[in-house]
């Protein structure tokens, strides 16, 4: 892939890993004086780039289970964001240290004398907490290991075998994505507010990664179509189909988000609509509403249009804008589930406006050192598997 002509492209790299470990020394500053906040803002980068490496994971394994033209497109794309896994298994390690600034199940006041605490503490305690997430890390490791290894030597003995290892592997590895990503949801987002419980949360999460996943790829590939060695726009129908699966994810992201709204809206118990009034109080409401229109319904409607779906830079730039709404979707997730001390009840005040600076810093900081390490990975091997056995299909570009 490289060539005398990518001095920008590296130019680019340096560039992403300067921002990244400035982002991340100004969060350790900012840690030493709101360890809370700042580890919250922490969480929900880490969170974010964390969903686009798994999220990629499981549109390559549905690459592989289905064929078609439109994942070749973007396999490499995939197979690189999966390769970050190990930097991102490392930059876990803060959120381990700080796991009594983050979680209040492991402070033993909490939880002496609360029988809810109590009674999860059986799952909720530190050791378990640290076995699972090493847990965790070890099958999404292990299946990116594997779906990298076959497909780099596929793509140097064109050997079709491998594809059917490829396949073989997909299934019950979609399987282990479903449920680590479930128990890692429950652990590291749930908990944070050990009170509520939603049986449905964890879907819409990971949902949630998907379409960063699917946003991500189809942004990358408008940036590396312009590049050797694609050089050519990319065809119709692969926008097509691309735009097509944009479109279902983020239908099926507005569904399931919806459908948990509805179910404990509807109950109206107080233990479960706990997670919803401080989201739906303050500022905090208007961000509700801003994903509602730009997560959903806007994306929606112009998905809905043959133009944007046929046209990759149309739809890189609406790719790009969903994977803003990700991230301020996590946000919103996660910031509001520090304790009421004024500071963190309203977004607009003077107060967590310092806890946004803290956000936006470790989104740099973790994203800085990722793209780094994404665009190193994707030097490592052709951009277009064209000895894949289904390379045949039609081709993926124009």
């Amino acid at each position: 892939m490289a060539n005398s002509s990518d001095s920008a492209w590296y130019r680019f790299q340096r560039t992403a890993l300067a921002v990244g470990v400035v982002g991340l020394g100004l969060c350790a500053l900012g840690a030493m004086v709101r360890p809370g906040p700042v580890l919250r803002s922490y969480l929900v980068a880490h969170s974010y780039w964390l969903g686009i490496a798994l999220g990629s994971m499981a549109i390559l394994m549905v690459v592989h289970l289905t064929g078609g033209p439109w994942g070749l497109a973007i396999r490499r794309i995939l197979e690189s964001a999966t390769r970050t896994l190990p930097l991102l298994a490392l930059l876990f390690l803060p959120i381990l240290a700080g796991l009594d600034a983050l979680y209040p199940w492991t402070q033993a006041g909490e939880v002496s004398g609360d029988p809810v605490l109590e009674h999860k503490s059986v799952y909720l305690n530190v050791p378990a907490f640290l076995v699972r997430a090493a847990v965790y890390f070890a099958i999404w490791l292990v299946l990116a290991h594997f779906l990298n290894r076959w497909s780099r030597r596929e793509d140097q003995s064109g050997d079709p075998r491998l594809a059917g290892r490829l396949r073989q592997l997909s299934g019950p590895g979609l399987v282990l994505y479903g449920l680590s990503m479930t128990f890692a949801t429950v652990d590291w987002v749930m908990s944070l507010e050990p009170h509520w419980f939603s049986t449905i949360f964890a879907v819409v999460f990971g949902i949630g990664q998907v379409l960063a996943a699917i946003s991500f790829a189809v942004a990358a590939l408008w940036l590396l179509a312009l590049r050797p060695p694609l050089g050519s726009p990319v065809s119709p129908t692969i926008c097509r189909d691309l735009g097509n699966l944009l479109l279902t994810v983020v239908m099926f992201w507005a569904y399931t988000a919806f459908a948990q709204f509805l179910l404990i809206w509807a109950v109206n118990l107080p233990e479960e609509i706990a997670w919803y009034k401080p989201r739906f109080a303050g500022g905090w409401l208007w961000v509700a509403v801003f994903l509602i229109l730009c997560q959903f319904a806007l994306p929606f409607v112009f998905l809905l249009f043959r133009r944007t779906k046929n046209d990759l830079l149309h739809l890189s730039r609406l790719a790009a804008f969903l994977l803003a709404t990700c991230f301020v979707n996590l946000f919103w997730q996660i910031a509001p589930a520090g304790p009421p001390d004024g500071a963190l009840a309203d977004w607009l005040d003077l107060g967590y406006g310092l806890d946004v600076l803290a956000a936006l810093a470790a989104m740099l900081g973790v994203g800085g050192v990722w793209v780094a390490m994404f665009l190193r990975q994707l030097e490592r091997m052709p951009l277009v598997p064209l000895r894949a056995a289904r390379a045949g299909e039609g081709g993926a570009h124009g």
